[in-house]
């Protein structure tokens, strides 16, 4: 396959994969995609030792990685991570707090032996950087960042290193302030996409957007593509390649929690909600007892970000492991409904393809015809 954006990275197919786990990153670049890892869970030293592995198995292979830098968030003017971190602990109110400790309590959820370590990750400014630092000084070639644009001194510094920056969009607007502070790449993503998403579909928002952002600007489809025939939609939507994410955590490779995976591979497309349950901001997740929970009428609503995010962060493990396993809830998207089976990484990427030159085939058959 030939687009702009396989000639700019040099990769054989423009299937970009996201994923927290380094093995699934390395695969699809292997397989001729492109892997970008998600940086938000690791601490920047985490961050340096995933990435030195990424190197080492890549194969030489193009290989990116996404970080969270939000345009608003609640504390952006505070100094440094440790103020932020402090300002917003005393913030949480006491009733989100025994809300919590109730809901948990009810599954059975084991009790917090020990005080979480991750609590604000890299959902901001000040502990995003760090993290942009680490990968720069890895032969990264993607910089990717959600929920808003990046700082325009970043998207300067990623072009000094010769990395090319992509920014993800759900909607017309937020694509133009992208291009505008020089992100080279949109990431167009549908609601129906897993993790932060907006509300608009994925059929009505991909045209929106190349038109918005012109000729000049490469677009990715995301959102709820997982198949080669919804691939040859997004290329034929005006996209370069497609941006997915969901699919790969049922892949061979992935690190996808034990009592979250059988959910996810018995998922209908009707099973993931849009929820602030987990970060503060919008997100799709699987539905379970959690979002419902956090919906019902007991609900004493949802924290700004990254405050929801920090009020959770500590039961989210103790929910994976103990209790009676209703809670357990995980970022996907609608295309959950035909992740039904576990297969390899580049399994995955060639079934891709394989359906990919079927559903062209097919057109080109009616045009002819």
């Amino acid at each position: 396959m030939r687009t702009r954006v396989t000639e700019l990275f040099g990769i054989e197919y423009p299937i970009f994969a996201f994923s927290h786990c380094r093995d699934v990153v390395a695969a699809v670049s292997r397989a001729g995609g492109m892997g970008v890892l998600g940086a938000l869970y690791f601490t920047p030293e985490e961050l340096e030792l995933e990435l030195k592995w990424i190197d080492e198995h890549v194969g030489g292979r193009p290989y990116g990685v996404d970080v969270v830098m939000p345009a608003r968030y609640e504390g952006a003017d505070a100094g440094d991570a440790e103020e932020l971190l402090g300002r917003l602990q005393g913030m949480i109110p006491a009733e989100h707090r025994r809300f919590l400790d109730e809901l948990l309590a009810e599954h059975g959820v084991e009790p917090s032996t020990e005080t979480a370590n991750r609590t604000l990750l890299g959902w901001t400014d000040q502990t995003a950087r760090p993290q942009v630092e680490v990968a720069l000084k890895h032969p990264i070639a993607l910089l990717a960042n959600a929920l808003g644009p990046p700082p325009a001194d970043v998207v300067e510094l990623a072009h000094r290193h010769g990395v090319k920056v992509a920014g993800l969009a759900s909607n017309a607007r937020h694509a133009r302030k992208q291009v505008e502070v020089g992100v080279d790449i949109i990431v167009a993503q549908g609601t129906e996409a897993g993790g932060h998403t907006g509300d608009v579909s994925t059929m009505v928002l991909i045209p929106e957007v190349v038109d918005a952002v012109g000729a000049d600007t490469i677009v990715l489809a995301a959102g709820g593509i997982g198949r080669g025939r919804q691939m040859a939609a997004g290329l034929a939507l005006g996209a370069e390649g497609v941006w997915t994410g969901s699919i790969w955590l049922t892949v061979d490779e992935a690190d996808t929690p034990e009592r979250a995976l059988p959910k996810l591979l018995s998922a209908t497309s009707r099973d993931t909600v849009r929820s602030r349950a987990w970060t503060g901001k919008p997100a799709r997740f699987l539905k379970t007892a959690w979002t419902e929970a956090w919906e019902s009428e007991k609900s004493p609503g949802y924290l700004p970000m990254p405050m929801q995010f920090m009020l959770v962060a500590d039961a989210l493990p103790r929910i994976a492991r103990s209790g009676d396993g209703e809670l357990v809830t995980f970022p996907v998207g609608q295309i959950v409904g035909s992740m039904n089976q576990v297969r390899p990484a580049a399994q995955v990427v060639y079934d891709l393809i394989e359906e990919y030159v079927g559903a062209i085939e097919r057109l080109n058959a009616i045009t002819e015809g």
